[in-house]
């Protein structure tokens, strides 16, 4: 019989630890898309690339002008020249035939791609620079694609917005579906609690083993889903590479951390609140309920 009951027991402990980790991993996977947002954005920013078209006939002289100020422009992170027959080379692969055979002679210019720094990536800055470039010796034209970055950087703030909202929302399902996990596992043992105050064990005594427990659950819970969320991290990012950033430090140490405390604090607090629920009651009750 006692086998049969720690069975049971073992049987009540899994199924909280399964319910709490399933909440705890979406919990996880909101937090790290918050935390990640700013590396995202950051990293959309850095592949933005302006064209710098020079004239047909650049001195060597400007061209080694344009390269020094780039060097050492704050807005720069890195630059590199293209040559007409590197631009017409690039096209060839990319349309899989040869425009200067139809029209007799090379349609593109030479010119400099230049990645910006995320600090200046944006629509004001980017026509300050444009305008400062242009009136350099050589440059014909600067051209970027405005209205992407502008697209980027408004749909960063809104899907920002809307992670937060999910993680209120995500919190409050938690809570909830954790705090009725935890009460049931409770309410199997009201009649012992209530046995317990009748011979005047203090509520302090009756209340320990359940926090204790379901202290335990929060924390298995917790360190499953870090595991689980680990493991499919470094999955996910062995496929994309640019996902390595999930990996990164202060995204994975601190959603590690809010995962095992969300779990040690919903657990432990609806434990109590339970207990305290169930002491409270009278002996008719508990026959009720």
């Amino acid at each position: 019989m006692a086998q049969r009951k720690r069975k049971v027991i073992d049987l009540l402990f899994i199924t909280s630890c399964i319910s709490t980790w399933l909440v705890l991993l979406l919990i996880a996977m909101v937090s790290m898309l918050l935390l990640s947002g700013g590396r995202l954005s950051t990293l959309i920013k850095q592949e933005m690339t302006v064209e710098i078209i020079l004239n047909e006939k650049i001195p060597d002289k400007s061209l080694k002008a344009i390269n020094a100020a780039l060097d050492k422009a704050p807005y720069c992170a890195s630059h590199h020249y293209i040559s007409k027959d590197a631009a017409l080379k690039e096209m060839q692969q990319a349309m899989g035939t040869d425009p200067s055979m139809f029209l007799g002679y090379n349609p593109f210019y030479a010119s400099v791609s230049m990645k910006m720094t995320p600090e200046y990536a944006c629509s004001d800055s980017l026509q300050w620079i444009s305008k400062k470039l242009t009136k350099m010796d050589g440059v014909s034209k600067v051209s970027w694609q405005e209205n992407l970055m502008d697209l980027v950087n408004r749909h960063i703030r809104k899907v920002a917005v809307a992670l937060l909202l999910l993680a209120v929302i995500l919190s409050l399902v938690s809570f909830a579906l954790i705090n009725n996990t935890i009460k049931l596992t409770i309410y199997s043992k009201r009649f012992v609690m209530y046995s317990m105050k009748l011979v005047g064990a203090k509520w302090s005594f009756i209340r320990k083993p359940f926090l204790i427990r379901n202290l335990w659950i929060g924390l298995v819970s917790g360190l499953l889903t870090v595991i689980t969320l680990w493991a499919a991290v470094s999955w996910a990012s062995a496929r994309e590479p640019w996902l390595e950033i999930l990996k990164a430090p202060d995204v994975m140490l601190p959603t590690m951390a809010v995962v095992i405390g969300v779990g040690l604090v919903i657990t432990g607090f609806c434990a109590l609140r339970s207990v305290n629920r169930f002491l409270r009651m009278k002996a008719g009750d508990l026959h009720t309920i």
